[in-house]
C-alpha cells in the first residue's frame, strides 16, 4: 500500500483565501433570515458575524464602488489588499482600530497614491488640521457595522416609518395617506428634524443596548460618537482668494475617478422635499448614522402605536371602522378614498406615519382629542429626547386648510356619488350619498420656490423662466437629452399627484422656456419666438444650420458625423400620463420583507406538510412527486422501455407505477439484455 511522506498541510489562520469559506451576499441572507424568525430576540453573539472575513471583503467591494464609480469582483481584488483588509479586521477585534486616522492606515483606497512618509511638515500639518473627506478604512468599518445592524432594526421597527429603510420611499408615504387618511378631520404635522442633527451620546447607546447586547460592536460605535471630528475653523479657509484665471483648462478625469452627477440629476437632487432635505451625519458613524437616527426614533413610533390602540373609540352607528380591530375594508370597496359621512356621532380614531425627522398624526374626531393628544406628545419628547417643543411647533391644522406633506397639499372633496343597494325583498334603491375625497395634489407654489432656487425662473405671480447657463458649452442633442430626462424623472416624482398632468406641464413650459432663451443667446436669435420658429415646438430641429441647409444635417445625421436631436418631452399636456390611483394594500410591506416572511413560512416544517397535503387531496402535484416523475422518465427513457405505461400527473400513479413487482423485472430483463450488447461490443 502506497503511503505519502508528505505531512498534512494545516491552513493557514493569517491566509485570506481560506478565511472566505462563502459568499458575502449568503451570509447577509442567513441573517435577514434569522432575524426575521425572531424579530424579538435581544442579539448577543454579534462578534461572530464581525469576524466574518466574507463581510469585510464585502464591504470592500461596496466602498470601491462609491470610491471608484466601478464595482470590483472578488477575484479582481489584489492579494495584497487582501492581507490589508485581514490586518484591518484584526485591529478591530483586539480593539486598535482608532477612527479618524489621517496619517496612520491599515488599508488605502486603491486610488489613493500619496506616500505619506514623504510629506512635508507643512502638509502633515495641513492634513492634521483641515476637514478631510471620511478615511478609506472607516468606511469599510462603517459597511461591515451596517451590514451587521440593519437586518436586526429592519426586522423591529415600525410600519410607520418610512425613511432611511430599503423599500420604503417618499412615494409610499403618499400612497399610505392617500389609503388610510381619507375620514381625518383634524391633522397635527410635527417638524423633529433636530434630533438628527445629533443627539446625546448615552441616549443612542441605551437605545442600542434595548435589542443588541454585544460589547464588541457597542464600544465600537461608542467610539465613533465620541471620537471628534476635526473641521476646517470658520473663516480660515476665506483668507486665501484665488485670482480666476482668464482661461480655464478642461479638467480630464482620471482613469480610476468616478464620473460626476450628470446635469439633470444635480438639478433634480435641488427638488427635494423640505422633509427629505436633511440627512443625519453623527461623529464618525457615517452611513450608520441615519440607521441609528430611525433607532432611536423607533421609541416614538412604538408610543404613537401604542396611542392609536388607546384613542380607538369605535360608534355602532358609523359605517367605517366600527369593528374591534379597525382595519377591515368597509365602504365602498370600488372608490376605496371615499369615506361616507355618518354624521355627528362618529367612530374616533387616528393615524399615524413619519418620514426622518417629520411626522403627521391624524385624528377624526373633536379638536379636543388633538390638543389633548398633542400636550402628552410634548411633554414625552422632552422626557425621551430632551427635545423643547410648543403648540407653534406642532400646529393642528383642518383639512379644509390643506396640509401641506412632501411637497404634496392634502386637502378634502365633497363628493355625492349615487348609492345604488338591495333592500328588502330584493327592490334595488337608488339614493344621492355625501362623502369626502382625499385629494393629494403637488404644490405649484412649492416647484415655483424650487425652480427659482435653481435659477430656472424668477418671479412668483407670473413666473419668468430664466436660460440655464451651466449647459452653455453643451450640444443642443446633449442639452435636450438631459432636460429629457429631468422631465422623466419629474413625471415620475408627481406620479401620485390627483394634478399630475397640471404640474408637469408647468414644469415642461419652465425648462422649454429656459432652453429657449439660452439657445437664442448662443445661437444670436435674440428673441424665444426665433427659437421656436426654427427649431419648432419641442426644439427637435437643429438650430445652428441655416436656411435651406438643414439638407446637410440630415446627410451627416445618416452617415453617423452628428448626433441625433430628440425634441423635448411632454410639450402638451395631453401627452402627460395620468394620474397613478392603483390601490395600496392595507398592511403593505415591501418586496424583500415578504419574501423574507414567505420563505420563513415555508421553511416551517409544519406549513410544508399541509401543502403537501392539500395539494395530494386535489391531484395536484408537490415538488418530491415532480422531481420522482422526472427521474422515473429519465430511467424509462434511458432504459428503453417504450412498452411501459407512461407516468402521469398524480403522485399516486407514480408510486402505484413504482409499485408494479412487473416493471421491475421488465427494467431488469432490459438491463441484463443491454449489458450484454455491450460485452459483445467490446468483444
Amino acid at each position: 500500500m502506497f503511503t505519502s511522506t508528505h505531512p498534512t498541510r494545516v491552513p493557514d489562520p493569517d491566509d485570506p483565501s481560506t478565511l472566505m469559506k462563502e459568499d458575502g451576499v449568503a451570509v447577509c441572507s442567513q441573517m435577514w433570515i434569522e432575524n426575521f424568525r425572531e424579530p424579538d430576540k435581544t442579539v448577543t453573539n454579534l462578534t461572530n458575524y464581525l469576524r466574518r472575513f466574507e463581510l469585510w471583503v464585502l464591504a470592500y467591494q461596496k466602498v470601491c464602488a462609491d470610491e471608484m464609480g466601478a464595482y470590483m469582483p472578488r477575484n479582481a481584488i489584489q492579494r495584497s489588499a487582501l492581507e490589508d483588509l485581514l490586518a484591518l479586521r484584526n485591529a478591530v477585534l483586539d480593539s486598535r482600530f482608532k477612527w479618524g486616522a489621517r496619517l496612520e492606515f491599515f488599508i488605502k483606497s486603491p486610488k489613493d497614491k500619496t506616500e505619506y512618509e514623504s510629506l512635508s511638515k507643512r502638509k502633515i500639518r495641513a492634513i492634521l488640521t483641515t476637514t478631510q473627506p471620511s478615511p478609506f478604512q472607516d468606511r469599510i468599518v462603517q459597511e461591515v457595522l451596517f451590514m451587521i445592524l440593519e437586518p436586526i432594526y429592519e426586522a423591529r421597527f415600525s410600519q410607520k416609518s418610512f425613511a432611511f429603510r430599503p423599500g420604503r420611499n417618499a412615494h409610499t408615504v403618499l400612497r399610505v395617506v392617500r389609503r388610510s387618511f381619507a375620514g381625518y378631520l383634524w391633522y397635527i404635522k410635527g417638524d423633529l428634524s433636530t434630533i438628527l442633527d445629533g443627539m446625546k451620546i448615552g441616549m443612542v447607546i441605551s437605545a442600542l443596548m434595548r435589542d443588541v447586547r454585544d460589547k464588541k460592536v457597542i464600544d465600537l460605535i461608542k467610539s465613533a460618537l465620541v471620537t471628534p471630528v476635526i473641521t476646517t475653523p470658520h473663516g480660515e479657509g476665506e483668507k486665501k482668494k484665488k485670482t480666476k484665471r482668464k482661461y480655464q483648462k478642461k479638467r480630464v478625469l482620471a482613469e480610476d475617478e468616478p464620473k460626476p452627477d450628470p446635469y439633470w440629476l444635480d438639478t433634480f437632487f435641488g427638488f427635494a422635499p423640505e422633509e427629505a432635505e436633511k440627512l443625519p451625519s453623527w461623529g464618525h458613524c457615517g452611513i450608520l448614522s441615519p440607521l441609528l437616527a430611525n433607532v432611536c426614533i423607533d421609541e416614538l413610533d412604538r408610543w404613537m402605536e401604542d396611542k392609536i390602540k388607546e384613542l380607538y373609540r369605535p360608534s355602532k352607528s358609523d359605517v367605517i371602522w366600527n369593528n374591534p380591530d379597525g382595519e377591515a375594508e368597509q365602504g365602498n370597496t370600488s372608490w376605496p378614498e371615499f369615506v361616507p359621512t355618518s354624521g355627528p356621532d362618529k367612530t374616533r380614531k387616528i393615524d399615524y406615519v413619519r418620514y426622518g425627522g417629520h411626522i403627521l398624526i391624524g385624528i377624526r374626531g373633536p379638536r379636543a382629542d388633538a390638543a389633548t393628544l398633542r400636550k402628552q406628545l410634548i411633554e414625552f419628547c422632552d422626557q425621551k429626547y430632551l427635545l423643547k417643543l410648543d403648540n407653534e411647533s406642532l400646529p393642528i391644522e383642518h383639512i379644509t386648510k390643506g396640509i401641506m406633506f412632501l411637497d404634496h397639499v392634502l386637502c378634502r372633496r365633497v363628493v355625492y356619488p349615487t348609492l345604488r343597494y338591495t333592500a328588502t325583498g330584493g327592490k334595488i334603491i337608488s339614493e344621492k350619498g355625501v362623502g369626502t375625497l382625499l385629494s393629494v395634489t403637488a404644490s405649484l407654489k412649492q416647484c415655483i420656490k424650487q425652480f427659482r432656487k435653481l435659477n430656472f425662473l424668477k418671479g412668483d405671480r407670473d413666473p419668468d423662466p430664466q436660460p440655464c447657463f451651466r449647459m452653455f458649452h453643451a450640444t443642443q442633442a446633449h442639452t435636450n437629452q438631459q432636460m429629457n430626462k429631468l422631465l422623466s424623472t419629474m413625471v415620475e416624482w408627481y406620479r401620485y399627484a390627483d394634478n399630475r398632468k397640471k404640474i408637469v406641464n408647468f414644469c415642461s413650459y419652465i425648462i422649454r422656456g429656459s432652453l429657449a432663451k439660452l439657445y437664442a443667446a448662443k445661437y444670436k436669435l435674440r428673441s424665444r419666438a426665433k427659437v421656436y420658429k426654427i427649431g419648432a415646438r419641442n426644439l427637435a430641429r437643429p438650430l445652428k444650420e441655416k436656411k435651406g441647409q438643414s439638407p446637410e444635417y440630415h446627410n451627416l445625421l445618416r452617415m453617423g458625423l452628428v448626433e441625433s436631436i430628440d425634441g423635448l418631452m411632454y410639450t402638451r399636456m395631453s401627452l402627460v400620463p395620468e394620474t397613478d390611483y392603483s390601490p395600496f394594500p392595507n398592511g403593505w410591506r415591501p418586496e424583500h420583507e415578504k419574501a423574507l416572511l414567505e420563505y420563513i413560512r415555508l421553511d416551517d416544517p409544519k406549513i410544508l406538510e399541509e401543502h403537501r397535503s392539500g395539494l395530494r387531496e386535489q391531484g395536484l402535484v408537490s415538488p418530491q412527486d415532480y422531481v420522482s416523475m422526472l427521474v422515473w422518465n429519465y430511467k424509462r427513457n434511458a432504459i428503453g422501455l417504450d412498452q411501459l405505461p407512461a407516468t402521469v400527473s398524480h403522485g399516486n400513479n407514480i408510486e402505484s407505477v413504482k409499485a408494479n413487482p412487473e416493471n421491475d423485472d421488465e427494467m431488469n430483463r432490459s438491463e441484463g439484455d443491454r449489458e450484454e450488447r455491450r460485452q459483445a461490443a467490446q468483444m
